[in-house]
């Protein structure tokens, strides 16, 4: 099979799997347990005129097939509609919280990948050793508790008790105006929510780097290494992380969609105003078009992260080659 036919595959694949999500989201939504939107905005003031516009505005007036067709051509549009809360589009609300949720999500990404991988080859090089049970022990601690238990704990003890920390939001109110005051502050919120991602995710990548490795340093061209004299440093690091490059790639792109999952908790613990905030309080509020707007983006998310896991994997690793024959 040739590249392009199996990226055509791939895509087809991908966008009936799409589709079909699609589909019992607004089966979900708007047969098995609608709402009226109206009735949770209006109060006794609003005229019965009021009532028929808000009613227009949201396009309730209309069939149910028709009222379908609207769904998905403002989901594969990237215009989702009107928020039930905001009275806004949907997109300006994603696109006012998309940069805090990424400045969060980096640096959790970013910690909880250097810490883990590290964690994962100094336990596999010192494999029985003190190194290896202390970093085993803290990983599968980490790695057991429930995130919203750690975070609430973290939570309790840093900012009720001891009061290292503010107790939530992005910034003090009102913010800093000047640069760097406004930087120490940023600093100062955020230190917190990314410490509770990075001890629930640096566990299970400690795990997975070791075992990979574990089985990579009993390969005869390793033993060969260490019989030359070669440091066990180097041995690591260029004959043992080359080789375990590839799956941890992969698991990166694979990681991605569970680390937004994770994100939604810590943002609504530390009311952190980023999607995962906003997609809480839009799911309590029965706002169903912001809903169904992150719903679809977390399902193209997922669907993207494995193709290109999928050819990450084949980039990095020569042995495997679409298109190729034994």
């Amino acid at each position: 099979m040739g590249l392009g036919r199996y990226m055509a595959r791939r895509f087809l694949i991908a966008f009936t799997t799409l589709f079909v999500i699609v589909n019992v989201q607004f089966f979900i939504f708007q047969v098995v347990n609608p709402v009226d939107p109206v009735r949770l905005m209006i109060g006794p003031g609003f005229t019965p005129e009021t009532r028929q516009m808000l009613i227009v505005l949201y396009g309730l007036d209309k069939p149910l097939f028709e009222r379908y067709f609207i769904y998905i051509k403002n989901l594969y549009t990237f215009t989702f509609g009107i928020s039930f809360l905001s009275r806004r589009p949907v997109i300006v609300d994603i696109l006012s919280y998309l940069p805090n949720t990424l400045y969060l999500l980096g640096l959790a990404m970013i910690f909880r990948l250097l810490f883990g991988i590290i964690s994962g080859l100094t336990a596999a090089s010192k494999r029985g050793k003190r190194w290896d049970v202390t970093i085993v022990s803290i990983g599968l601690i980490s790695w057991a508790m429930p995130a919203f238990i750690l975070q609430l704990l973290f939570r309790f003890v840093f900012c009720s008790q001891l009061k290292w920390f503010p107790f939530g939001m992005m910034t003090s109110y009102p913010p800093p105006t000047a640069p760097l005051e406004y930087l120490k502050d940023l600093l100062y919120h955020t230190a917190l929510p990314v410490t509770t991602m990075v001890a629930m995710g640096f566990g299970s990548w400690a795990f997975y780097t070791r075992n990979l490795l574990v089985g990579v340093l009993t390969e005869d061209y390793v033993l060969t290494a260490r019989a030359k004299g070669i440091k066990e440093r180097i041995i690591v690091w260029k004959h043992g992380f080359r080789v375990i490059l590839p799956p941890i790639v992969t698991m990166i792109f694979l990681g991605l969609p569970g680390l937004i999952t994770g994100a939604i908790i810590t943002e609504y613990i530390f009311t952190w105003p980023g999607l995962g905030w906003w997609l809480v309080h839009s799911t309590m509020n029965a706002d169903y078009p912001s809903v169904q707007a992150m719903f679809f983006i977390y399902s193209i998310l997922m669907l993207l992260s494995n193709f290109l896991a999928d050819l990450t994997y084949g980039y990095l690793d020569p042995r495997i080659r679409v298109g190729m024959r034994r």
